[in-house]
């Protein structure tokens, strides 16, 4: 396998535990996993209040998980975005300078800069968010920076909700940066079914690098989305994909236990190239995380959890519950917990966050 992996915890809602992150860090690094970044959209001191310093016990702990993944020999990233700036003035920059600071301090290895998911229809976006990366660039100590472009997939979706892109955006920040630096890209669409050749070879050619994978497979983030379990092995992941792109990050879902399934099966279909298998491969995963009697209970219930929805599962729930209640396994809790509707999405949360 000679594609980097990693985890991009960027996803909406309720955040995983920082021990569900050194927990599932540890799990993944030995079979290949080898960066985890620091994203997610409920930490607001790296998003909407980015310029606000992080409170000193959320600071603490971003530090001890640096370490953790320093120990493992896995690289750590955070990842902010300057949200919806319009002038990199003054205080933006000391602003930005103290975050860039405090990452230096606890031994931050992957800068992401993210511009992904707020407003793109403003003049100059491109040559903007160009200053602010070169600007980083210079006062950093990480050794690797990582771009997520506002259009960061062809879906026409986010010229819906966040304005129609620029024209030649993409190819803007391509020429532009310097070409040491990554850019991010989920696909042709934001959670893309496949990824064929012909289009990563395209967007290399726009951006004048091969992309860096913002994989959107399982995250289950959205309203619609948080209906769904997913932890069927991946499809439309090839392993001849390993030459076309810089790296492939997984954007996990919201359950830290169950995403190690779906994970350990990207490595899988990378490693077993057209003898990959993705229903055997979720039942050997299912197995690595849980054991073979609960992975095979599991992999009887991939389809309802996956293909039903919360909302239509009727009479289905209950026997579920009556699976899963009292099984003492953080899998199974997490199982119970989606039928509480403790991950729920709204809309809202998604606006806000």
């Amino acid at each position: 396998m000679d594609v980097e992996l990693g985890i991009i915890e960027g996803f909406y809602g309720r955040p995983w535990s920082w021990d569900e992150r050194a927990a599932t860090i540890a799990f993944l690094a030995p079979h290949g996993y080898g960066f985890y970044l620091y994203a997610p959209k409920v930490d607001t001191y790296l998003r909407r209040r980015w310029q606000e310093d992080h409170p000193r016990e959320m600071a603490d702990e971003l530090a001890r998980l640096a370490g953790r993944c320093a120990k493992l020999g896995v690289r750590f990233g955070i990842g902010i975005s300057p949200f919806e700036v319009r002038d990199f003035g003054t205080a933006e920059r000391d602003a930005l300078g103290r975050k860039l600071a405090f990452f230096d301090a606890i031994g931050v290895q992957d800068l992401a800069i993210l511009f992904d998911d707020m407003r793109g229809d403003v003049p100059g976006l491109a040559d903007r968010q160009i200053q602010i990366v070169d600007w980083a660039a210079q006062h950093t100590s990480a050794n690797r920076i990582i771009v997520c472009p506002s259009y960061y997939t062809d879906d026409p979706v986010l010229d819906r909700v966040f304005g129609q892109r620029p024209p030649g955006y993409l190819e803007r920040l391509g020429a532009a940066l310097d070409p040491r630096m990554e850019i991010f890209w989920t696909g042709e669409e934001v959670c893309s079914r496949e990824y064929s050749p012909g289009h990563l070879r395209r967007v290399a050619d726009q951006i004048r690098r091969k992309p860096f994978l913002w994989d959107n497979y399982p995250v289950n983030d959205g309203q619609r989305m948080s209906q769904f379990l997913h932890v069927r092995g991946v499809t439309g992941r090839p392993a001849a994909m390993a030459d076309l792109v810089a790296a492939h990050g997984v954007n996990p879902a919201l359950q830290p236990t169950l995403t190690r399934i779906p994970a350990l099966t990207l490595v899988e279909s990378y490693r077993r190239g057209e003898a990959y298998e993705y229903g055997q491969a979720t039942l050997r995963a299912a197995v690595a995380v849980m054991g073979e009697e609960l992975a095979e209970r599991l992999y009887e219930d991939v389809l309802v959890l996956q293909d039903i929805g919360l909302d239509r599962l009727d009479d289905r729930e209950a026997a579920l519950r009556e699976r899963w209640t009292g099984v003492d396994h953080p899998a199974a809790r997490e199982i119970i917990a989606w039928l509480d509707g403790e991950y729920r999405i709204t809309d809202e949360i998604v606006q806000t966050q």
